[in-house]
């Protein structure tokens, strides 16, 4: 592909080339045609060429791109009100930005300052981006080693353990940062009462608790807000991906009393709530709230969800599916690598999560039609997987 050319190795890169898509549908330059199940690794939430969003960009252009945040816009004012229509209870201010890492970075400055320590909690298993502090927070060694140092005094507890929580807890503590689903680690969902427990220890302790629902949140596990599976509110929440129905945009949402305690000018975002990405955030949010995307989200993540447990009593190579709405994992026995390619071959396209994992995010807007193809080509690609395996 002539774009390794100009970005490096930077990525690891399917051979297709995307040109066009509408809901969960998208087209190649030869006019191929895939169910995208990859959904640009969760940012597709409203779907392809969602024409509530696409309505807002084009008016949006139409009247001003770009307005930093130290002049008032209404746009952005529209914006901000709706996102807090919908925040977790207490969580009434935002800082805008334009990423996960950054929403991330934005919440350790925050915590920090107003806590006056500098101890950070995460958990085993957690990414929470790759800028220098969000990687610090993330798990995975083969993230990190390369850069370090990285930022001192964070400490690693293992999810869904509260007393081992509790161990690396002291002090110095500012905050415990979790997923309650982690994506990256392969869709492990908090264990019941887990988010719970957290928060009371944090209470107890005088720590923030901060989520991480870049990947889970916004409808994605079929509630708008993952956290909500287990009534349970941070104080902090970070937000990117579909937040925008695909335009670049990170949130960082606190409670006020945490913000007060950030001078003027101490974090700040040139791109952060420019009129055009709220826009897209506003049509994007009104889709999934009016549209009756979160509904379908657990409706269709039901519906597939049991379908992939039908193909694991039928295929002895699939260990484990697990997820909530249309966040799923599907743990296999063996490296997934061959059977990604072989679903691109047959027109579908999807996700991994380390060797053996198979991650499904598909926009909320998939139909059981297309559950129901992806189901039949994952039956068919398995089934050739098995007679190559000899299993």
């Amino acid at each position: 592909m002539s774009e390794d050319q100009y970005m490096g190795n930077l990525y690891q890169r399917f051979p297709v080339t995307i040109e066009k898509g509408v809901g969960c549908h998208v087209w190649d330059t030869d006019g191929k045609e895939y169910i995208d199940c990859m959904g640009g690794y969760g940012v597709s939430l409203v779907g392809h060429q969602n024409q509530r969003v696409n309505n807002a960009i084009k008016e949006q252009v139409d009247k001003i791109i770009t307005v930093h945040s130290s002049l008032y816009n209404k746009t952005r004012e529209e914006f901000l009100k709706t996102l807090i229509g919908l925040a977790p209870k207490g969580l009434t201010q935002v800082h805008l930005n334009n990423s996960g890492a950054e929403a991330i970075e934005a919440a350790i400055k925050f915590a920090r300052k107003f806590t006056g320590k500098k101890g950070m909690v995460a958990m085993k298993g957690s990414y929470h981006g790759k800028s220098l502090g969000a990687l610090s927070l993330t798990f995975n060694p083969k993230y990190k080693k390369a850069f370090e140092p990285l930022v001192e005094k964070v400490s690693f507890a293992s999810f869904g353990d509260i007393e081992s929580l509790r161990s690396v807890i002291d002090e110095d503590t500012a905050f415990v940062i979790l997923e309650p689903i982690q994506g990256e680690s392969g869709i492990i969902v908090a264990p019941d009462g887990f988010l719970q427990e957290v928060r009371k220890v944090c209470d107890e302790k005088g720590i923030l608790l901060i989520f991480d629902e870049i990947q889970a949140g916004l409808g994605r596990t079929g509630r708008i807000w993952a956290c909500d599976h287990w009534n349970t509110a941070p104080d902090i929440l970070c937000l990117a991906k579909g937040i925008a129905g695909g335009v670049p945009m990170g949130a960082t949402l606190v409670r006020p009393d945490i913000l007060a305690a950030i001078s003027k000018g101490e974090h700040s975002s040139t791109f952060g709530g420019n009129p055009l990405s709220c826009a897209a955030g506003i049509a994007a949010l009104k889709a999934l709230t009016e549209d009756g995307l979160i509904e379908n989200s657990e409706k269709m993540g039901k519906i597939f969800i049991e379908g992939l447990e039908k193909l694991k009593e039928k295929h002895s190579i699939i260990r484990e599916v697990r997820g909530k709405g249309l966040m799923i994992g599907v743990e296999m026995k063996f490296e997934v690598k061959d059977i990604l390619m072989s679903l691109i071959k047959k027109g579908v396209l999807m996700l991994y999560s380390g060797r053996n994992i198979l991650r499904i995010l598909p926009p909320l807007v998939i139909s059981e039609d297309d559950i129901t193809k992806v189901l039949d080509t994952l039956d068919i690609v398995l089934t050739e997987e098995e007679k190559k395996l000899n299993v």
